[in-house]
């Protein structure tokens, strides 16, 4: 291990001895905030100072089984020192690898909720048939980990499915797990319209934002905005066919039109379609920054926005394929489902490879 990686190591280890300190004394328990901002952190660095401890311990069994090779003389017992310092070595190159990752920058929006939008693209009522799919695909896969998923807007394909879904999704870490679906998702199958049994390719947009803090918001300006009110269509009975609590808000300078319907107060609607567009807004900034530093990158390994292809569906081979990370699972009855704990996984692995080679 590199001596400026082990000084850092030591360091936050240090830090975590001192703030479980910290922690146990009355001034610190008297002071609601000071306890949960050094709880806070206490609890940030512990998977880095257990790391640590677990890596000083290989280093010390390793150190001995060395020793035993350089004085033993029997050989079933360096045999087994042997096995010992080996299988010590092991782990010492695994944990470096943790503890790598586990330095790597955490993305600040990590345990956010997020809005999460769904559109029909080329296809047809296909494609508003798979929209319907991967909108409940990422239902399932919510329902899996306990978050809540509350619609904000749907419109509705006429066989089925949606030209268009946006939702918000309630739970930890909903942006940590989720972030990497934006961008353009890809089906190949035989649609339940087709007589001949051709199969065809259809594709819908998805589009990941975390929900961010007021106070984090980027400033809008009331003058900029063109807000209007219509009936909401949907589930809501007589009340939502005799008022307009649905709120359409567009974003002039930008053009960017939000809107939410789903719940009864037209206030309620304004503040949710407020919160998105704020978020919109913020990730347009974002873009626009991340276009400007990496051009070059983008001409040589794409640019990775929601304009590129990254998942394909292909029903008869029963494979979904992220071409991102050239994994291809068939598994896709699974996926489709909610299953989608490997694809996730896979998509964190990759990135932090990524950031981990100086490209991330």
């Amino acid at each position: 291990m590199k001596p400026a990686l082990r000084a850092r190591l030591e360091r936050l280890a240090e830090r975590h001895a001192a703030l479980a300190e910290a922690l146990a004394r009355p001034e610190t328990a008297s002071d609601p905030e000071r306890l949960r901002e050094t709880a806070t952190e206490h609890a940030r660095l512990a998977p880095v100072a257990e790391a640590w401890a677990r890596y000083r311990a290989a280093e010390a069994r390793a150190a001995e089984a060395r020793a035993l090779l350089a004085e033993e003389r029997d050989a079933e017992l360096r045999a087994l020192a042997q096995e010992e310092l080996a299988a010590a070595e092991a782990e010492l190159a695994r944990l470096e690898g943790e503890l790598q990752r586990l330095l790597l920058p955490r993305d600040p929006n990590d345990e956010r909720n997020i809005y999460l939008e769904v559109r029909a693209g080329t296809g047809g009522d296909e494609a508003a048939l798979f929209a319907g799919d991967l909108f409940r695909m990422y239902g399932r896969y919510a329902e899996r980990k306990g978050w809540k998923v509350e619609v904000l807007s749907a419109h509705p394909g006429e066989h089925g499915g949606y030209k268009e879904i946006i939702a918000r999704v309630v739970g930890r870490g909903a942006w940590s797990r989720l972030k990497y679906e934006s961008g353009v998702h890809r089906v190949q199958r035989v649609p339940v319209t087709e007589s001949q049994g051709r199969i065809h390719t259809s594709a819908c947009t998805v589009a990941v934002l975390p929900e961010l803090p007021e106070v984090e918001r980027v400033p809008i300006d009331p003058a900029e905005l063109r807000i209007d009110t219509f009936r909401a269509s949907g589930a809501g009975g007589q009340h939502v066919n005799k008022t307009e609590s649905a709120v359409r808000i567009t974003h002039l300078p930008t053009g960017i039109v939000v809107e939410c319907q789903d719940e009864r107060s037209q206030h309620k609607n304004k503040a949710r379609a407020m919160a998105l567009l704020a978020a919109k807004l913020l990730a347009r900034e974002r873009e626009r920054r991340q276009s400007e530093q990496a051009a070059e990158r983008r001409r040589l390994v794409g640019s990775g926005d929601r304009s590129e292809r990254i998942r394909t569906y292909n029903f008869p081979q029963g494979r979904v394929s992220d071409h991102r990370i050239n994994l291809t699972l068939y598994k896709l009855e699974q996926i489709l489902g909610g299953d989608m704990d490997e694809l996730v996984q896979a998509l964190h692995a990759h990135h932090q490879a990524a950031q981990l080679a100086g490209e991330g």
